[in-house]
């Protein structure tokens, strides 16, 4: 088939497409549902998968989490043989620093591993910010984790650490509500319900989902000991010297625990050690699900799409019978018919594949703009949803292009 041909055969799909309107929207309505629910999830995870990974990058690429829970837990109930093991320790970070040689630095912080069980506050004449997040945390805490980076002010010192002192470094967003046309350095603030001085704001660090360095209250280690002994979980962090390979590193710090610990030589770790690898892969598994959930919707808005496409096909060969008739009357091959009917086939579903775009393109915009969320649309997933219109349009539009192609033209120059 010429190019003028296919040019020929691509308007008379359109002109379907014009003439029967109604029918057209309702067949490639599921397309579009399908391609749409693809695209929008899609830019949304692209976007989160960038940030989480900026965001790990700037947590500490080369930094190593001890824990005796496991990472990544967010509340409940924990396995009996979890919750029975021995508490970390604040003199373990010296202990690693001094143990395994590749390590930089070595830190520990506390905090409640259960933010939902007891609200902390913090308050400043009438102003008063709720559900932060304070955590007591040693000198070294700040050059550990990049992102605890003080803006105005000054971080925790050793004079601080070794006295105890009620002072504290808070996130932008808390000094933004509590002392909104004030510099709030050298202000006596209650956290809850204690004085304490603020020495510091960090940077600006909303984060996502409502959490980052900008709802942090961070004091003194031993202060924290001292005012919420209620609270025993200690975390250790450490950070991997540049010319230190972190996985080797990571071996001797687990080795250095057990020994810490005197964990049995075939018992399991009664600890976890993870590094930003850990975390990004955890991310992805989170991201991987959603993407299969995304794609079952999504195959099924298309396979609606696809039956709908291969009904209004056959409806369309069965009214244009006749016309099949005069074609091949006058020379048209089995080739030329299948190819005209393929194309007004994928022309249909292409249609529905482009509006998909379009509003899958729209509802990331409109994700970005209204609930922050780092929505992207990327080339790829637009050739991708271009590809899987098309896909649709040629598979279901075969049988009822292989129909007409195999018609009598003598019964089809009969047919009313």
């Amino acid at each position: 088939m010429t190019r003028a041909e296919i040019k020929e055969n691509l308007l008379v799909a359109l002109d379907t497409l014009r003439t029967r309107k109604v029918r057209s929207a309702l067949t490639i309505l599921g397309i579009v549902i399908g391609v749409t629910s693809v695209i929008a999830v899609a830019a949304i995870i692209d976007g989160l998968n960038g940030f989480m990974e900026n965001r790990i990058k700037s947590f500490g690429s080369r930094s190593i989490f001890i824990t005796r829970i496991p990472a990544g837990y967010t509340g409940g109930m924990l396995p009996h043989k979890i919750r029975m093991r021995k508490y970390l320790e604040i003199s373990d970070a010296k202990y690693l620093k001094e143990a395994v040689p590749g390590l930089d630095i070595s830190t520990a912080f506390i905090q409640r591993i259960d933010l939902a069980q007891t609200p902390e506050s913090i308050s400043y004449g009438a102003e008063h910010v709720e559900k932060l997040i304070i955590r007591g945390a040693q000198p070294d805490y700040a050059a550990a984790i990049a992102l605890f980076t003080v803006a105005t002010g000054r971080f925790i010192s050793e004079f601080d650490e070794e006295h105890a002192r009620n002072v504290v470094v808070i996130g932008a967003a808390i000094a933004d509500t509590l002392f909104p046309h004030t510099d709030p350095v050298g202000k006596q603030v209650r956290l809850d319900g204690q004085l304490y001085e603020v020495i510091g704001v960090f940077e600006k660090d909303p984060g996502i989902f409502g959490l980052g360095v900008d709802q942090f209250a961070v004091i003194p280690l031993s202060n924290y000991h001292k005012n919420f002994p209620g609270v025993r979980d200690v975390f250790l962090i450490a950070s991997v010297r540049e010319d230190a390979d972190i996985s080797s590193v990571r071996d001797q710090v687990t080795e250095a625990m057990r020994r810490r610990r005197r964990v049995p030589p075939r018992e399991d770790n009664d600890f976890d050690v993870a590094d930003s690898n850990y975390f990004l892969s955890l991310w992805n598994q989170l991201t991987g699900a959603m993407a299969l959930l995304t794609g079952v919707i999504g195959s099924i808005g298309l396979l609606v799409g696809g039956i709908g496409v291969m009904n209004i096909m056959l409806i369309s060969v069965t009214e244009r019978t006749a016309e099949i008739g005069i074609r091949k009357a006058i020379g048209a091959r089995k080739a030329d018919i299948r190819l005209q009917f393929l194309l007004e086939a994928i022309t249909l579903s292409g249609v529905g594949g482009v509006i998909g775009i379009v509003i899958g393109g729209l509802i990331a915009l409109a994700v970005r703009a209204l609930v922050s969320l780092p929505a992207t649309l990327s080339p790829f997933w637009v050739i991708m949803g271009v590809a899987i219109s098309v896909g649709v349009g040629l598979f279901f539009g075969y049988y009822p292009a292989n129909r007409a192609a195999n018609l009598d033209p003598i019964v089809c120059l009969r047919y009313e």
